[in-house]
């Protein structure tokens, strides 16, 4: 499979690796020993790492190193060799783009990998070096079941085991359930702890949660059914699967939530509580009828992820200083804005948790409850039962409260409420949907609430967005043309300005998209008088816009280009979140 160029002890003294004594001493043993390998000599008498050897092996080779702390295989490339192939040859499957197949591989002689990989998948391999013990331990992980961690439990208070095998194990149970022709997971197989639609139904929910989504989509169509991550903010499609493992995997996914099984007409609201690798999740679920059956999505909360500072939100030093100013503040209303999914509810989170102390009462109502939070009580809607967000705020008062956070202002009634609390001595925390800060206070207005109880009681309003970051294992550094950052407020020096960017060229670790994880975009408008006599005067929203700029407001723009300048994201990124038709935030 390849022809060794340079000689791998010498290629290792280059390196620093290894020391010339050390070498001639792996030469002397070589010559006396029936191990005729260098590497295997260096590293069986402690000279080296076996993973040193392997990266001056594929150095040697003119081939890539893989190394497993760091990279993650590819499920889809998974799924495409079948498990007795890999075991075989002692390879893993790591990244799969079309009919190309990168794999990675202890021994690049072997005769016969290469044929075997490519009938059994269908694919063009190409072959990279890593240790052997990475990938024996990589083999248990994916297709011996031996996964780390604990199992996805629901609320039922089943323990469902850990489960391995990831994409080909989902298809091994298919494929498993289909011959043993079971009729439906709703007749009793939920009681089998190993029955293959449980075990599919946890993979589907593991391999999310491994992946970092946020959602998962399980969508039928006419022909199949496709399961899709929200993965940075973005779907993606994982996995698709035969039309007739839907009905079942569907009722499972309803059984663990809660939900009537029997009942296939209407939308239905469910949740399941998740143990995995000793963390603990919640997930929303939710199940629609559709023309082809009932697609169900499932919104991954992590309960540890609202724990996180102010710090690491994404603000700017000059806006988290803002932001910290103002929920010192003993009374007044501080609105969150943006579009469903831009991280409001995890800022409001990360607000309470910081202001959280023993000599403060808060209490929270929200539609659902989707985080819970210590030494914070916390009202979930109930509008069966008469507890609408209105009532229960009233109810709030006679509660002795120092802080309110209200889900969302939704209605006239709601914000009175909101804006009778911020004027009573109250610190009343919300949100709103609108596209910038500047617009809060006309939609407050368009609520029907009176110009001059928005200017006295809101403080400060925060608009936000998530971009995603570029991935820092292959960031790189790339220049553009100076002109090309206008739309974002930057003003070239010159005609033939070049700025320095950065850009992900595509790795492993972020599966060839060259982004990984988000970061938050803000624009922080703090009341002042000037900006309150525009209210009280029903001033175009322009003109408050204005005036919060002079008053030291970024617009989500400008703070998006600091961040692009600073190498956190890319332009494409931020014209993509903040820029929206006939709006540029």
């Amino acid at each position: 499979m390849a022809v060794t160029r340079k000689d791998l002890g010498e290629l290792m003294v280059e390196k620093g690796w290894i020391s010339p004594s050390e070498l001639q001493q792996a030469r002397q043993i070589q010559q006396t020993s029936k191990v005729t390998d260098v590497g295997r000599i260096l590293v069986e008498n402690g000279m080296a790492s076996e993973k040193e050897v392997a990266n001056a092996r594929a150095l040697a080779m003119n081939v890539r190193f893989v190394d497993f702390d760091k990279t993650r295989p590819d499920e889809a490339a998974i799924a495409a060799v079948p498990a007795q192939v890999a075991q075989r040859h002692n390879l893993i499957p790591i990244m799969r783009q079309g009919n190309d197949l990168l794999v990675a591989i202890a021994d690049l002689s072997d005769p016969t990998a290469a044929d075997d990989v490519r009938l059994a998948s269908g694919c063009r391999p190409t072959f990279a070096i890593a240790p052997a013990s990475q990938i024996e331990e990589t083999l248990a992980q994916i297709y011996s079941g031996a996964v780390a961690g604990e199992g996805v439990a629901a609320n039922t208070g089943s323990d469902l085991g850990p489960v391995g095998g990831g994409l080909a194990g989902v298809m091994t149970d298919v494929e498993t359930y289909k011959s043993r022709g079971i009729a439906d997971v709703d007749e009793g197989e939920d009681e089998v702890p190993d029955a293959p639609i449980i075990r599919v139904a946890n993979v589907v929910v593991q391999q999310a949660i491994r992946d970092g989504a946020s959602d998962i989509h399980v969508e039928p169509d006419r022909r199949g059914l496709r399961v899709r991550y929200r993965v940075d903010g973005v779907l993606r499609e994982e996995m698709s699967l035969p039309k007739y493992i839907h009905p079942p995997l569907v009722s499972r996914y309803k059984i663990m939530s809660n939900m009537n099984i029997a009942e296939r007409r209407v939308p239905q609201d469910g949740r399941i509580a998740v143990a995995f690798e000793n963390k603990e999740y919640d997930l929303r679920v939710s199940c629609l009828p559709t023309l082809h059956g009932e697609k169900i999505v499932m919104r991954i909360l992590d309960k540890s992820s609202v724990l996180i500072g102010l710090n690491k939100i994404g603000f700017l030093p000059e806006v988290q200083a803002q932001m910290e100013s103002i929920i010192t503040q003993p009374n007044g209303m501080i609105l969150m804005t943006g579009p469903t999914g831009s991280g409001k509810t995890t800022t409001l989170y990360s607000i309470l948790n910081k202001i959280n102390n023993v000599e403060v009462n808060i209490t929270t109502i929200e539609d659902p409850v989707e985080y819970q939070l210590p030494g914070i009580s916390q009202v979930h809607v109930n509008r069966k039962a008469g507890m609408t967000m209105a009532t229960a705020l009233r109810s709030f008062l006679r509660q002795d409260p120092d802080i309110i956070m209200v889900g969302e202002m939704r209605d006239l009634e709601t914000a009175e409420i909101g804006i009778e609390a911020s004027l009573t001595g109250h610190l009343v925390l919300s949100t709103l949907h609108t596209n910038d800060a500047p617009s809060a206070v006309t939609r407050l207005v368009d609520m029907g609430i009176e110009p001059y109880l928005i200017s006295a009681t809101v403080i400060g309003v925060l608009a936000q967005r998530l971009a995603r970051t570029i991935c820092k294992n292959c960031k790189e550094p790339h220049e553009v043309p100076a002109h090309e950052l206008r739309h974002f407020g930057y003003r070239p020096q010159t005609d033939n300005e070049m700025v320095q960017l950065w850009r992900g060229r595509g790795c492993d670790v972020c599966k060839g998209k060259g982004l990984k994880g988000r970061t938050g975009i803000h624009e922080m408008m703090l009341m002042n008088d000037e900006i309150a006599d525009l209210v009280v005067r029903r001033a175009p929203v322009a003109d408050v816009r204005e005036a919060a700029r002079a008053n030291g407001m970024m617009l989500l723009r400008e703070d998006g280009l600091r961040k692009i300048l600073e190498g956190v994201t890319s332009p494409e990124e931020i014209r993509r979140v903040v820029f929206t038709a006939g709006h540029a935030a």
